[in-house]
């Protein structure tokens, strides 16, 4: 299984991983210039490792995570979450018109809710789906 989550990534990485990654350091570039942001940029750079290797791994929910973090994806959404799903969803189009690029591109609109709310969530491997550690 390994073995098949390495030539995911790798596919995925060509295919659509890297712009992708690069669109999330740019937002987390942005927050660390405004100073009063860097949280989002930090969680920004956290989905960027997930989004340019995510086979093999999830996000889950983090228990200690409320109504702080509920605030902070309100506003991430307003300035940069839409910006990122929107560059999911676009990037997803060309590669359901091809056959072997329609998992990525499902995978890909499966990123959109993590692009729209990454505070109060944590990357864990699969293997440990519900974040136990």
């Amino acid at each position: 299984m390994k073995l098949f989550n390495l030539l995911l990534n790798i596919l995925w990485l060509i295919f659509c991983g890297i712009w992708m990654a690069i669109g999330y350091t740019v937002a987390a570039l942005v927050c660390f210039i405004l100073i009063v942001t860097i949280p989002f940029g930090i969680a920004s750079l956290r989905i960027a490792g997930f989004v340019l290797w995510p086979f093999g791994r999830t996000t889950v929910e983090r228990r200690d995570a409320g109504a702080p973090s509920f605030a902070g994806n309100v506003i991430w959404v307003i300035f940069a979450g839409w910006w990122l799903a929107l560059g999911h969803l676009i990037t997803s189009i060309p590669l359901f018109l091809s056959i072997i690029g329609i998992p990525f591109g499902w995978a890909n609109l499966k990123l959109i809710p993590v692009s729209l709310m990454p505070l109060g969530r944590e990357v864990v491997p699969t293997d440990q789906r519900f974040g136990g550690r």
